[in-house]
Order: structure tokens, then sequence, then C-alpha cells
């Protein structure tokens, strides 16, 4: 790729649409483009605006600003090396140039939710909580700015497709995009045989648009090569623009999902700043910036993040760290993107990753405490939790939500164990006494459901009072890669964090059983408390089994007892897991091994390994097909959510040590690689830790939001 600026951007607009691509604004994954819209939000993303191919025609000749792959290995053109600068201090900003112009270039995509009322006072912190779904918008600003000796003429190509987020664009002479030309604007849309496509338009503030249909075939996606899927695609252009610019000029485009509306404001150069401060103050409300945004201008000059380098491989560590109030805001963003609201629902949900993944349950709740309790977003928690609470079916919460006229899934025996847990730290930071009222008869339930049984024969064993599970072919803890439907980690059994997760859960619905009781919020306080001393009870009962799971020879847990009462004594960090919760039934010196082996074989400067070196089954780098990188998942591969359960822990089991980790690799990858302002999903195993997977994933950032401010 010679010397081009591979790292990522990504924004978001809270119903799932997202625009994204590389600092040197080439495209290199089925996922790099300008509004991808999330029609059933936040599902149904749908690729519409590839991008704006740009030229400046200037009067010493033309200057093709873009760049592309192509499958046959060709960079054409290669308007990477007039890019001078590129930062993304607010929103992404690149500026071309040489001695006699320069033209900058900035994209906003406007958060997508507006308010029942017009009355913001209505609203006790976030518009997750009243959203209005006949005003959601789904859209991206472009603005252009030309400065120089001469005028010129700036030329945008239309790039356009109509194609699911996970695939990609292939010609075909039945696919055809209609256009509909009016003053300013266009409406387009796709059809393909008797289907029609997403309809949506795309305006612009000055201009001549030039109808001029052709199809660019053969894009190369690097990224998708590297992963071992479809990297080849055809794009559709329906035309182009022609603005004359004088020096200082500015252009603003917009492109929008759905027709045009007559209310739409006109559009000028004002519109986007507009929209970038209208960002800025939601986000202000949010998080109590407001101090901050009245020495706004002097934050960004001295203390934002500088210029990203555009050296072909930046040095993580090039620059020294901004100040930690600097970084803790940027955290705070990057916990935004992640927060959507899900239309089935009518209410918030959690992305758990980009670009590809979905809302998840087990994802949501790991990672709720850092998105939403520890920045103060109350009503989100809680929104989240009833939500799930109300899914509850079989005493399972579901993994992930269903679509319009879906189903819940429910194949994850942990979600349920979350949901209990996170609901716990809810509580201890809000003591929302009335919630747990409404909750309770849900823990209830799945006490109730997990003691008698339920699907995938997940019951509690009358024998030792852990609980266990047994079904073929799947696999039902957070290790639950499958291939050819073969778990790659089953982990059936008696896996540790579950059982701890078991415990943790006990202390809860005994503790509120009895707060219930005492604050007469339930209608017979008699009965709440022999549930309490029954939960008491079993809890102790459930610790005591807790020490099967002991490996004196290893000084570790061994990882999960089988059906077949057979121990599984690889070194995993689910034991680290199984220390780190509010509730912990393992002794200090036990806690004080673990941690150590841990430490020594788990811990890298990006979270911890999921299987340590010396296993035969280590995997160290992750990479290939899907198969290959499967197989590698959770056999080695790093996951730096994990750094925040082994925070915890060592801070329980070694209070008096210092934390043997340093925040700056983590830190400085946040700041400048992989997707910028945000973290990584996962890293190799094996050194230098390479950032692999979803390039900006939830529980990543919101691990790091619960510790890193301490």
């Amino acid at each position: 790729m010679g010397d081009l600026d591979i790292r990522e951007w990504l924004l978001t607009n809270g119903l799932g649409s997202f625009a994204s691509g590389t600092v040197s604004d080439v495209r290199t994954r089925a996922y790099h483009g300008w509004l991808f819209a999330a029609t059933s939000p936040p599902s149904g993303r749908t690729l519409l605006m590839s991008h704006l191919e740009a030229s400046l025609e200037l009067p010493d000749g033309v200057m093709a600003l873009g760049t592309n792959f192509w499958a046959n290995g060709e960079i054409e053109p290669q308007g990477y090396k007039l890019l001078r600068h590129f930062d993304i201090n607010s929103v992404p900003r690149w500026i071309w140039g040489e001695e006699n112009w320069q033209l900058s270039r900035q994209i906003v995509m406007p958060y997508g939710l507006s308010l029942k009322s017009e009355d913001e006072n209505v609203l006790a912190a976030d518009p997750l909580q009243a959203a209005d779904q006949s005003r959601f918008s789904h859209r991206v600003l472009i603005q252009y700015c030309y400065q120089g000796k001469d005028a010129a003429v700036l030329r945008l190509r239309l790039l356009i497709g109509d194609r699911d987020f996970h695939h990609q664009q292939k010609y075909c002479s039945e696919l055809q995009f209609s256009q509909l030309l009016q003053k300013e604007q266009l409406c387009l849309q796709a059809k393909k045989a008797s289907e029609l496509g997403t309809p949506w338009y795309i305006r612009w503030s000055k201009g001549t648009y030039q109808s001029s249909g052709t199809w660019y075939w053969n894009y190369g996606l690097p990224e998708e090569t590297r992963r071992g899927l479809g990297d080849k695609e055809d794009l559709y252009s329906p035309g182009y623009l022609s603005i004359v610019l004088e020096p200082g000029d500015t252009v603003t485009v917009e492109a929008c999902l759905g027709v045009p509306d007559e209310s739409n404001i006109v559009l000028n150069c004002e519109t986007f700043n507009r929209e970038v401060l209208a960002e800025e103050k939601r986000l202000s409300k949010i998080f109590g910036w407001k101090e901050e945004e009245e020495k706004k201008d002097k934050v960004q000059n001295s203390t934002s993040s500088p210029p990203i380098s555009l050296s072909p491989h930046p040095p993580i560590s090039s620059s020294p760290l901004p100040p930690k109030s600097v970084i803790w805001q940027k955290l705070l963003r990057a916990s935004d993107q992640f927060i959507v609201y899900r239309a089935s629902i009518a209410g918030p949900t959690a992305i758990a990753g980009y670009h590809w993944f979905n809302d998840w349950g087990r994802d949501t709740l790991i990672a709720l405490p850092g998105l939403a309790i520890v920045p103060q977003r109350f009503e989100i928690a809680k929104g989240l939790l009833r939500t799930f609470g109300s899914y509850c079916h079989q005493g399972l919460i579901p993994n992930a939500f269903p679509d319009a006229d879906g189903e819940p899934s429910y194949n994850s025996i942990d979600a349920t164990l979350w949901w209990i847990e996170t609901l716990g730290i809810y509580l201890e930071a809000t003591q929302d006494w009335q919630f747990l009222a409404e909750q309770y008869p849900v823990v209830r339930q799945i006490y109730k459901a997990f003691m008698g049984g339920s699907i995938y024969n997940i019951h509690v064993d009358s024998t030792d009072n852990l609980l266990s599970w047994d079904a073929p072919g799947v696999a039902l803890t957070w290790m639950d890669a499958v291939v050819e439907g073969v778990p790659v980690t089953p982990r059936r059994g008696k896996p540790v964090e579950i059982n701890a997760l078991w415990y943790s859960a006990l202390c809860w619905a005994s503790r509120w059983a009895e707060i219930l009781s005492e604050q007469h919020l339930a209608q017979d306080g008699m009965r709440l408390a022999n549930q309490a001393r029954r939960y008491t009870q079993q809890a102790q009962q459930v610790k005591k089994s807790l020490q099967k799971f002991w490996n004196p020879k290893a000084g570790y847990l061994y990882d999960t007892i089988e059906p077949d009462d057979r121990r599984n004594s690889q070194i995993r960090p689910n034991a680290v897991l199984a220390l780190s919760l509010r509730h912990c039934g393992f002794s200090a010196q036990q806690g004080y091994l673990v941690l150590e082996r841990a430490t020594s074989s788990l811990l890298t400067p990006y979270g911890l390994r999921s299987l340590e070196p010396s296993d035969p089954e280590y995997i160290g780098k992750y990479m290939g097909n899907s198969v290959m990188r499967d197989r590698a998942y959770h056999q080695g591969t790093v996951w730096s959510w994990l750094i925040g359960p082994f925070i915890r822990a060592r801070k329980r089991f070694h209070k008096n040590e210092a934390l043997p980790f340093d925040w700056e690799p983590l830190m400085q990858h946040f700041l400048s690689d992989a997707c910028l302002g945000s973290i990584s999903e996962i890293f190799d195993g094996d050194q230098p830790h390479d950032p692999k997977g979803a390039i900006a994933q939830a529980w990543s950032v919101a691990e790091v939001i619960r510790h890193y401010k301490n």
C-alpha cells in the first residue's frame, strides 16, 4: 500500500447509521462510505453514497484529489500525494494543497433523533428517552473550502450504491438508478426488476449538476482481501457537480435518506457549522461540558489532539499524550457512538461494535456501566435494563433484540447473569429502589427458571448448587465462536465465570429482598425476608462449591468443569472475570495467585490474552479467512475489554501494590491508531499486538471509561 495512511475514522448518528473511511481518503473496506443509512434503526444499514470523487481545475492543470485501489493492484488517482493535513478534533478534516492553492474538506453526520416535544425541559437526560420516530434523519454534510491565487473549478463526481453494508455492489444490467433533478438537488432511487430500492437525495449550496451516468468497475478492497472475503466492488455514478470557486469560497453538500422536505432549511456555508455546534451542544448537555464549552477555543488550540501524522506507519508513541481531561472527554465522545435507538422496541440499545456488529445482549450489559452508569446517563441505563427485563423468557435475557416482527435470540447463559450484575451496579449508583421493586419479579423469574431448568439444559446442579448447561453445537458463554457447527471453545458444563456470576447474583438477590422488605416496597415483607435467607444460604453453598474450581497445581482456577466432571485446566482470563465481580467467592490467597499467573501470562499493553502462549492450542495471530480467524478468536487473541475486570480484581487482591499496567500504549492506540478516537475489539496475542477485528468496540471503550479517570 506504499505510503498510504489507512487508519480509519468513524461518524455515527444515534440510529445505527454511520460514515467511515481512511485518513488518506482511500476506501479499503466494504464498510467505507459516507452514508450507510439504518433504514430500520439500528438495522437495515444500506450504502447509499460511497463518496464524491473530487478534482480541482486550476489555470496550470487539473488536480485529481481522490485515491482508489483497483482490483488489478493499481492505485489511481493518487490524490493522497497532495494531502497535506488531517485532523479529527471535532469532525474529520482533510487539506490538499500545493504552493498556490489549498482545498479543505470536512464531514459531519448530524444526530438523527428529534424530540416528541419542542420543549427541551421535558427531557431529563437524553433524546433516546423521548424520540419522535416520525422525525428521524439519516444524513451527512460535506463542506469544501478553497483558498488560492486564482479561481478554480471543483468537480465532484457522485459515486453511489444500494446494497446491504456487509456486501459489495456488483454491476447488473437490471440494476438501474433513477434520478430526478430539481433546483440544486437530485433525488435518487435504485430499481432492480420490479423491486424499488431506498429513496434518498443529495443537495448542494452552489454549483451545476451534469447527468453523466456510468459504472466504475472493480474497485479493490484490500482489507476484505486480508480477511478472506469479497474484495471487489462496482459503483455507479449518475453524474457530477461543477462549482466555480473564488478564493475563500465554500460549498456545502448534503446527502439524506428519504425524499426532500419543503421545510428543509436553505443550504449554505453556515449550515455545516450549525450542525457541528449542535452536536457539541448535545454532547455538552449529556456529559456536563458547559464549563469547558466556555473555554472551547482555548482548549482546541492548546490541548486537543495534534494533527494526525501523515507518515505511512506513524509510531504509536509518536507524540506525548494530551492532558488526561482531554482524553476523558474523547472517551466519553467515543462512548456516545454506541448508544443508539432501536425502533422495534422504541427504546435505547447499544451497538456492540463498528462496522459490522449489531446490538447484542451480553455485550451491551457488560458495556453498560462504562457507557451509561459511570457517565451518569442513568435514564439510558434504566431504559436498557427495563427493556432487557421485559424480554426475559424461560429465565433468559435475550442476546439479541428482534427487528420488527422478529423473535429475540436467547443463545446465551451469561447475558442473564450480566443483567443482574449490571442491575446491581445501577442500583448502587442511584439507590433507585422503586426501579428495584419493578424489576424484582424478573429476578425471581430468573431464579426459578435456573432452579427448575431452562433451554439448553441450563440448570442448577442439585448436588453442588453450581450452574450448568449442556447442549451440543452451541457456545453459550462469551467465548462463542462456532466453526462449521462445532464450537471452538465448547465450555459445556460449569464454566468458572458463569458460576462466579451465579454466586454474585444470589448475593445481589439476598440484599435486594432485604431492601424491599425493610423499605416496604412490596406487599409481603415476611415472604421477602424468607427469600433473602434462602438466597443467602444458597450463596454460601455455591461459595463452598466454587472451591471445585481451584487448581492447586497451577495456582489458578479451572476454566470449566465439564459434564462428565473432568476439569479443563487451560489458563484463560475467565478466572480473572470470576475475581472481578461485585461479590467474589474466592479467598484472598487464591485471588492473589490467580492474578500473579494472569499478569505473567495473559496481560499485554492492550488487554488480556484469551489463552496463555504456552498452551498447545494458542494462536498468536488473528488473521486469514473467516474460519481461520474464528479459530483464533478465543485461542490467544487479546481482548481489550478484559483490562477492566483485571484492574478490578487487582484492586481487590493486590490492594497495596502498583497496577502492573501502563495506560500509555492503549491511550496512544485510542488517539492515533486503527480507528482514531476509539478502541479496537481485539489485538494479536503475539507482539507487536496489532489491532484487529472491529475498529470501534463498545465494551473496549466502556471498560476503559470505568477505570481511566481514577
